[in-house]
């Protein structure tokens, strides 16, 4: 009985070795050569103070910034560990709402939504990615359409015209990776920093 149970061993240790350790040692190391500021988090600094990533979205409240995609991430109530509350980009908990177009209650939470960013905008149509989340619920860019029906209230809110904000927009667009990859985006953190900087 040991001779047939002993290579089954045998190959999970090898296996545990190789796919446990070995690969992702050498995924690491090779990501930390090949793209060194990503396999770090792709933070970004402010004054020598790590404010956020370029990867991972984050909240924007005040009307005088650039507001990013809903969120559907939670994490447990602090009051009731059976139940959850709203967490909003929390990368503990990366993870789309799971609600299907059937859902009444994400028909209530998307028709709330635009109702609120019609009396923002309503001269302009709302593009969907302001009512929609992302797969992942923590999703750091916005359509460059997105952002530009936001440029009206951030300008009002920092008393600036509205094409100037719109040239900082139109400045921070993003195309396609290659060429060819996704969509035209505009990463939320940047932009918000590019504004501050206007100042400066």
């Amino acid at each position: 009985m040991l001779k047939e149970i002993r290579p089954a061993i045998i190959l999970l240790i090898l296996l545990t070795v190789i796919t446990g350790l070995a690969y992702p040692l050498a995924m690491t190391g090779i990501a930390g050569v090949i793209f060194p500021r990503q396999a770090q988090g792709s933070l970004i600094e402010k004054d020598g103070k790590v404010i956020g990533s370029a990867l991972i979205g984050q909240v924007f409240a005040d009307d005088k910034y650039f507001h990013g995609r809903p969120s559907a991430t939670n994490a447990p109530d602090p009051k009731d560990s059976t139940k959850t509350v709203d967490a909003p980009y929390n990368a503990a908990n990366s993870m789309g709402s799971n609600l299907g177009p059937t859902s009444k209650a994400l028909a209530d939470r998307v028709k709330g939504d635009v109702e609120a960013l019609q009396k923002e905008n309503p001269a302009a149509p709302v593009p969907v990615d302001m009512v929609t989340t992302s797969g992942s619920g923590l999703d750091p860019d916005i359509s460059p359409d997105a952002a530009r029906f936001q440029v009206p209230r951030v300008a009002k809110a920092r008393g600036l015209p509205v094409e100037r904000v719109r040239a900082v927009v139109d400045g921070q667009v993003e195309g396609r990776t290659l060429g060819l990859l996704g969509e035209p985006r505009v990463n939320v953190l940047k932009l918000n920093l590019a504004l501050d900087g206007l100042k400066s």
